[in-house]
Protein backbone atom coordinates (compact mmCIF):
# COMPACT_ATOMS: atom_id res chain seq x y z
CA UNK A 1 0.00 0.00 0.00
CA UNK A 2 1.36 3.60 -1.07
CA UNK A 3 0.81 6.25 1.25
CA UNK A 4 0.90 10.10 0.33
CA UNK A 5 3.09 11.85 2.82
CA UNK A 6 1.60 15.14 1.29
CA UNK A 7 6.01 15.45 0.83
CA UNK A 8 5.49 19.00 -1.19
CA UNK A 9 2.95 20.17 1.12
CA UNK A 10 5.71 19.76 3.82
CA UNK A 11 8.39 21.46 2.11
CA UNK A 12 6.09 24.43 1.40
CA UNK A 13 5.92 24.70 5.14
CA UNK A 14 9.26 24.12 5.60
CA UNK A 15 10.10 27.37 3.30
CA UNK A 16 7.28 29.37 4.44
CA UNK A 17 8.30 29.14 8.12
CA UNK A 18 12.21 29.70 7.01
CA UNK A 19 12.79 26.76 9.65
CA UNK A 20 16.66 25.68 8.69
CA UNK A 21 16.38 23.01 10.95
CA UNK A 22 13.75 20.33 11.18
CA UNK A 23 12.81 16.80 13.06
CA UNK A 24 10.63 14.86 11.53
CA UNK A 25 9.12 12.04 13.42
CA UNK A 26 7.73 8.81 11.59
CA UNK A 27 5.61 5.64 13.14
CA UNK A 28 7.56 2.40 12.91
CA UNK A 29 6.15 1.73 9.77
CA UNK A 30 7.44 4.36 7.84
CA UNK A 31 10.54 4.04 9.67
CA UNK A 32 12.49 2.49 6.94
CA UNK A 33 11.30 5.31 4.54
CA UNK A 34 13.50 8.04 6.48
CA UNK A 35 16.08 8.37 4.63
CA UNK A 36 13.95 8.81 1.48
CA UNK A 37 11.95 11.55 3.02
CA UNK A 38 14.65 13.18 4.48
CA UNK A 39 16.71 13.86 0.90
CA UNK A 40 13.32 14.39 -0.57
CA UNK A 41 13.09 17.28 2.02
CA UNK A 42 16.62 18.53 1.76
CA UNK A 43 16.90 18.83 -1.67
CA UNK A 44 13.41 20.91 -1.98
CA UNK A 45 14.14 23.11 1.15
CA UNK A 46 17.88 23.27 1.74
CA UNK A 47 17.39 22.61 5.40
CA UNK A 48 19.34 20.32 7.88
CA UNK A 49 16.31 17.66 8.31
CA UNK A 50 16.92 15.29 11.48
CA UNK A 51 14.97 11.71 12.13
CA UNK A 52 13.47 11.11 15.71
CA UNK A 53 14.61 7.41 15.92
CA UNK A 54 13.16 6.84 18.95
CA UNK A 55 9.67 5.34 19.68
CA UNK A 56 6.65 7.10 18.95
CA UNK A 57 3.28 6.62 20.62
CA UNK A 58 1.26 9.57 19.04
CA UNK A 59 0.95 13.51 19.51
CA UNK A 60 1.95 13.47 22.78
CA UNK A 61 4.93 11.98 22.64
CA UNK A 62 7.25 15.08 21.20
CA UNK A 63 11.01 15.10 21.33
CA UNK A 64 12.44 18.46 23.26
CA UNK A 65 14.69 19.22 20.67
CA UNK A 66 16.39 22.41 19.35
CA UNK A 67 15.10 22.55 16.45
CA UNK A 68 12.74 25.24 13.94
CA UNK A 69 10.02 22.98 13.27
CA UNK A 70 8.88 19.60 13.91
CA UNK A 71 7.15 17.32 12.07
CA UNK A 72 5.08 14.19 13.21
CA UNK A 73 3.09 11.90 10.89
CA UNK A 74 0.64 10.10 12.19
CA UNK A 75 -3.10 8.45 11.61
CA UNK A 76 -4.75 11.97 11.87
CA UNK A 77 -3.92 14.88 9.80
CA UNK A 78 -0.57 16.59 10.49
CA UNK A 79 0.28 19.90 11.81
CA UNK A 80 3.37 22.05 12.74
CA UNK A 81 4.82 23.42 15.54
CA UNK A 82 7.16 26.06 15.64
CA UNK A 83 9.96 26.23 17.94
CA UNK A 84 11.17 28.98 18.92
Amino acid sequence: MAYDLELDRVAETIQKEKAQTVCIQLPEGLKPKALEIVDELKSKTGAHVLIWAESCFGACDIPHLDVDLFIQWGHAPWITERRT
